[in-house]
């Protein structure tokens, strides 16, 4: 680092996790960069990305490849090798290995093997999406990447709706128009949300606003989002929300001018409920008047 040289000291037999930067490379930590050093094994997801960190440091070690394809393979090996008494590091290309990530099936084949695994922490993509979001940050919860289906996302994002919670999620640039438009009709587009875009890199963006209003601008974008992207939508508001009889009666106004569809996307906008639930009971109220 810099004129210095750190010599590294021998690690005690066990699994080490470890997280690596997210963007910037000057966000790893010291003890990252000992263990990374002094483990016998290195494992990581992709040898290209690690080799770029370690030779930003000048670690002379050969990392060897461990990721969803092949870790049938790799993973047997790696544990033989904690069986044999010696230290294993594994890395992920970017954050902390087991969270969204293969890792997750080393570590616990590493747990039931009986072996020690260490986690060694560093940055943190869900948590600096929520600290530079500006949302709520008392109560969160983490849902990893949502279901690439429509109709699978819409869904879970209902599951996650009633939760009292800041929401914090994964999501790749090419779905993130579709995603928000999902978020916006199930969760309600009065909730606040951010889209956090290349957090710790050169061209790092925070987009804060209503689901309603990020819906609407990339929607309305023609140029391609690039980078990863967390999105970050606040947790339901704390006023109760509006009572049966006061919900059929927007929704009966509303529907007089509009198709059921658009009817039920601006009763969610008004009251932060969900929209399939608002759709649904408005088919119901329409099937009720046809039987009148």
């Amino acid at each position: 680092m810099g004129e210095a040289r750190l010599a590294a000291r021998p690690l005690a037999p066990a699994l080490y996790l470890v997280a690596t930067p997210i963007g910037n490379l000057g966000d790893i930590t010291l003890r990252a960069l000992e263990t990374l050093a002094g483990a016998d094994v290195l494992a990581c997801e992709d040898t290209r990305v690690t080799r770029v960190l370690l030779d930003r440091y000048g670690i002379a070690r050969r990392p060897y490849a461990y990721h969803e394809h092949n870790a049938d393979e790799a993973g047997p090996r790696l544990i033989a090798a904690l069986d044999a008494g010696r230290s294993v590091a594994l890395v992920s290309d970017a954050g902390t290995p087991v969270v969204s990530d293969p890792g997750f099936r080393l570590a616990r084949l590493a747990i039931d093997a009986g072996h020690r695994v260490v986690p060694v922490p560093g940055a943190s993509a869900p948590l600096a999406a929520l600290v530079g979001s500006g949302l709520a940050n008392e109560a969160f919860l983490f849902a990893g990447f949502l279901p690439s289906k429509d109709k699978a996302r819409r869904d879970r994002l209902a599951e996650l709706a009633p939760a009292p919670a800041t929401l914090i999620l994964f999501e790749s640039p090419h779905r993130i128009a579709a995603t928000l438009v999902a978020a916006r009709d199930v969760l309600g587009g009065a909730r606040d949300a951010a889209v956090c875009r290349e957090l710790t890199k050169a061209y790092e963006e925070f987009r804060r606003g209503t689901l309603e209003e990020l819906a609407a601008h990339y929607a309305g974008t023609d140029a391609p989002v690039r980078g990863e992207i967390v999105l970050v939508v606040g947790p339901p508001g704390a006023a109760p929300p509006p009572g049966a009889s006061d919900v059929d009666a927007m929704l009966t106004e509303l529907a007089a001018t509009l198709p059921a569809g658009k009817a039920a996307t601006q009763a969610a906008e008004r009251t932060g409920l969900p929209r399939k639930m608002l759709y649904q009971r408005l088919l119901e109220l329409k099937a009720g008047d046809a039987d009148a």
